[in-house]
């Protein structure tokens, strides 16, 4: 057993974390040397595959479910859009359970919004019950996005801690191709095949419930409650040889936060720099065009002349590229750090985009065989993946402090969802009346302003401690 640091009690609390299997589960991932880091946050990124499973399984169901409750077109599209409209609500209120109950106990009850919905989903003969399961849902994918990129930062050391986090954006995409493979499989195996596309997901759901079970609450979070020797000694699984320092910054921290006029309000002035951050790193991965392309790349390639086989190929390439290059990101975050990637990424998409825009107010789709907009498309999912898509979650789970930081995640996340539906709601509208010139060229502008942003001002945060980063992006 690990020895307890001085003060601890002889048998703490988290001994079975140390005795048990689990704590010798390894996998072959260098830069990560603390087993116990890595289990945790690949047991808290299954919040991340539920997520992405959850938003891509009703693909392959949307049809049977508008024709098994005959749903007019308004009908169809609510049911199709109330786990996006969930999400938004889960994500603008995912911060207060972290906060009141722990992030370890709020990830437990998110397991069970996602077991009850795709359960219930699953078995329901009722349109309105099924909605409701659904929003059920759409409150775990946000409450998801809040609560589990918020553990793994504060549990995770300060050299691997963007590879932990990002690796909840890798499990996003992961569950999303899990999904199709999964409808693909399930496609025919009855008369009411959506069932089992929609009910199989309680799997995944059951192993994520059971297995935080065996992940011991944030330290960050106990030692801002006052249980700071529970916070040291997990603290001291994470590294016994900064678990004392680590305590005394946290505490100091703490207290230097709460002494500050508005002390735990999100918006009190001290804090404006890491919520401007967070705010603007939302919208702007919103306006790069990411959801607009991935919900609707079969529409696009038809507007390029694609017919409909070719163009549900194309799209199922974005999916693939978007996974591998996700996989990529990972390699490099805690590298070249955060702001490099986004740099990276900014220049490729902006470029990618204006040419895609070009293409549209040209009518030239001839060039690779009638293939350009889609390879254009590729190379533009690859660059997003490898930046924005690998760095969001990692940054704004970082720039908060202690004392507000579960309140900054449900800012970011749910800025990020309320962008997403307005992107989404309006994209067909927009590309209809526009045509793809002027709406490519809309997403490339924006991306121009990424660029001035992270120039200008985003900080980079690899290496750094919470706790440091705070020193830097707090106004005291």
């Amino acid at each position: 057993m690990t020895p307890c640091v001085q003060g601890c009690p002889a048998d703490p609390p988290f001994h079975h974390l140390t005795n048990s299997p689990l704590h010798h589960f390894t996998l072959d991932f260098p830069a990560v040397k603390n087993s116990n880091v890595f289990f945790w946050s690949l047991v808290v990124a299954l919040g991340g595959f539920l997520f992405g499973f959850d938003t891509a399984v009703i693909s392959g169901a949307e049809k049977a479910i508008q024709q098994v409750w005959s749903l007019s077109p308004v009908e169809h599209g609510f049911t199709i859009s109330i786990a996006l409209i969930g999400t938004v609500f889960g994500a603008i209120f995912g911060g207060v359970p972290s906060d009141k109950l722990g992030r370890r106990q709020t990830l437990i009850w998110i397991a069970v919004l996602y077991f009850v919905s795709a359960l219930g989903a699953a078995l329901t003969h009722s349109w309105l019950a099924f909605v409701v399961f659904r929003f059920l849902g759409g409150l775990g994918v946000g409450a998801s996005s809040v609560t589990a990129p918020l553990y793994i930062s504060e549990v995770s050391p300060r050299e691997s801690r963007g590879r932990m986090v990002s690796m909840f954006q890798f499990n996003i995409v992961l569950g999303i191709l899990v999904a199709y493979l999964s409808n693909y499989l399930l496609t025919g195996v009855g008369e009411q095949d959506w069932r089992w596309m929609l009910g199989v997901q309680v799997v995944p759901a059951a192993l994520f419930f059971v297995l935080l079970f065996r992940v011991p609450e944030s330290p960050r979070w106990l030692i801002g409650r006052g249980r700071v020797e529970e916070g040291r000694q997990i603290l001291h699984l994470i590294n016994p040889a900064s678990a004392n320092e680590d305590v005394t910054s946290i505490l100091t921290t703490n207290a230097t936060d709460e002494a500050m006029v508005g002390g735990r309000s999100l918006f009190a002035k001290q804090y404006r720099t890491p919520v401007m951050l967070a705010v603007l790193f939302a919208v702007f991965n919103q306006v790069s065009g990411i959801n607009a392309i991935i919900y609707f790349a079969p529409r696009i390639f038809e507007m390029t002349g694609l017919g409909k086989g070719s163009a549900l190929l194309s799209s199922a390439g974005l999916g693939l590229v978007n996974f591998a290059f996700t996989l990529l990101a990972r390699q490099f975050i805690d590298r070249v750090g955060r702001r490099q990637l986004m740099l990276i990424g900014s220049y490729g998409v902006i470029v990618t985009l204006g040419l895609v825009s070009w293409a549209f107010y040209s009518q030239n789709f001839s060039a690779l065989g009638g293939m350009l907009v889609p390879v254009l498309l590729f190379v533009y999912i690859a660059f997003f993946a490898f930046s924005q898509g690998a760095v969001i979650w990692v940054f704004i789970s970082e720039i908060f402090p202690n004392t507000v930081r579960a309140k900054g995640q449900a800012l970011g996340s749910s800025t990020h969802w309320v962008m997403a539906a307005i992107i989404a709601f309006t994209f067909p509208y927009l590309a209809e009346k526009l045509g793809g010139g002027h709406t490519f060229a809309f997403f490339c502008a924006m991306m121009v302003l990424q660029l001035l942003y992270v120039w200008r001002l985003m900080p980079e945060t690899k290496g750094t401690s919470l706790e440091q980063l705070e020193k830097t992006l707090v106004i005291h």
